[in-house]
């Protein structure tokens, strides 16, 4: 079958947009399949009857010495691989949000290095640390890392997530923006990883060197080291895709949740994927009791064999998203964006299972509210770099909550916090309204809200100890 047979009128156009960008194949092959999802009605949902409730999981409180033992055995076949293709922009900056100064004048990448360096060196294990980079993150985060004389590996240290062609709303034909051509195009979400490993070669490579197991995290995700128990599990049950999840919350509501549909295989549904009539439901923690945490464990000989059954196409459940082909125009033509998740993959694998984990394994920074938790002493970091939280936090970090009319951008966050970050290891929960500064060692205990309705900025003086 030619190429044009293969490409029905309507893919044609989008087919040979991605070949003049040189892009792979099984690549469009893949975008094609979710395209004519789109074409024949598709919206992505999921509904109440395909998403019923969990309510058992294994737990990693039950885990022990024997999983850590058989996790230190498989450590020599296990890689890291942070999701690195954030560029941060939400919160004011220009660069990879991995590079972003997080504790102790170190990056998210440095800390992450520091985590594996201490691993290899403790172990005496080969243990490879790759990034899943964007076009846009992969230069900075290549030079950040040759900075260090004495990271060495024979596995790559990256790969690159592919782009593909924004759609058109009102003609579903390939978005045209002349003025920014780069607009034209966007992600594939993060569940393009699959797809960019086999592309890469790096699936083939990593299976060939003899590694068996992935654990996959974001690079924003502190909380998300590697940890041997959860390996050890992976390799004794010879569980094929493990999802960590954690216990939902008032803060969670709005996030994807874990489910399983009529025949008990756990599927992950995210609020893109809610029909609006079951919003209230979705938004139900009671009902719906555990969050995706991104912290993935994938066993890579089960995952080659998906792709080959599958021609390289892992058919994940679609993400359709409506936006203006200009982010910062909203009156700009409507276009579709499809997108997958890498955890939705637990959909696939047969046997897939997720694990409960403590909320200490998720603490990513999505926002300065995030950022200002990690940064503060509510977290140390230990003699192996792992972030943990202080021990009077009893496995819950404080709930932050900044106005993002004064704390939305970096800089913002710098000039009302110029001393850093106040205590909050004593603090349940903190929010801020208004234009607040803070002063050096500022303490804040128990919930405390902070409302300052005026334009003149309130100070909070140095040493203060806020209650209540």
């Amino acid at each position: 079958m030619s190429d044009e047979q293969k490409f029905h009128t309507g893919f044609a156009p989008f087919a040979r947009k991605m070949r003049r960008a040189d892009l792979p194949q099984v690549f469009i092959d893949t975008f094609h399949f979710y395209y004519d999802q789109l074409v024949h009605g598709a919206t992505g949902y999921i509904t109440r009857a395909e998403a019923g409730q969990v309510d058992e999981l294994p737990d990693y409180a039950q885990l022990g010495h024997p999983e850590w033992a058989a996790g230190h055995a498989a450590l020599d076949r296990a890689i890291v691989l942070k999701l690195n293709g954030g560029l941060g922009t939400s919160m004011g900056m220009n660069g990879p949000k991995s590079l972003l100064v997080v504790k102790q004048a170190m990056s998210f990448l440095d800390i992450t290095v520091r985590q594996v360096l201490h691993l290899r060196q403790t172990t005496n294990i080969r243990l490879p640390l790759v990034f899943m980079n964007s076009f846009t993150t992969r230069a900075e985060t290549l030079a950040a890392l040759a900075r260090y004389t004495d990271f060495h590996q024979t596995i790559p240290l990256d790969f690159v997530q592919h782009k593909q062609p924004k759609i058109l709303k009102e003609s579903l034909a390939p978005a045209q923006w002349p003025a920014d051509r780069e607009k034209e195009w966007c992600p594939p979400g993060h569940g393009d990883i699959y797809t960019a490993l086999v592309t890469s070669g790096l699936l083939e490579l990593l299976r060939g060197e003899g590694y068996e197991y992935a654990f996959v995290s974001n690079a924003d995700n502190l909380g998300a080291d590697l940890d041997l128990p959860i390996l050890g599990y992976l390799a004794t049950s010879h569980v094929p895709f493990l999802m960590e999840v954690a216990d939902r919350t008032p803060v969670d509501r709005k996030g994807g949740h874990l489910a399983q549909r009529p025949d008990r295989q756990l599927i992950l549904r995210e609020s893109a994927q809610c029909p609006p009539a079951e919003e209230a439901e979705f938004q139900d923690i009671e009902r719906y009791r555990f969050f995706n945490t991104n912290n993935l464990w994938i066993n890579l000989r089960a995952l080659a064999q998906q792709l080959d059954e599958r021609d390289g196409v892992m058919a994940l459940p679609l993400i359709c998203n409506e936006k203006p082909i200009d982010p910062a125009d909203p009156a700009t033509p409507r276009v579709f964006q499809l997108e997958t998740a890498m955890g939705a993959a637990i959909s696939i694998f047969a046997n897939a299972q997720a694990m409960r984990v403590p909320r200490s394994r998720f603490a990513p920074v999505k926002k300065n509210s995030d950022l200002l938790v990690v940064m503060s002493d509510a977290y140390t970091l230990g003699d192996d770099f792992t972030l943990q939280l202080v021990a009077e936090r009893k496995g819950e970090p404080p709930v932050v909550l900044l106005d993002d009319k004064y704390y939305q951008l970096i800089t913002d966050l710098n000039e009302r916090f110029p001393s850093g970050a106040p205590s909050l290891a004593a603090c349940t929960e903190l929010r801020v309204t208004g234009n607040v500064y803070f002063g050096a060692n500022v303490r804040i205990e128990g919930v405390v809200h902070i409302d300052n309705p005026g334009e003149e900025p309130l100070r909070i003086a140095d040493g203060t100890v806020v209650k209540g």
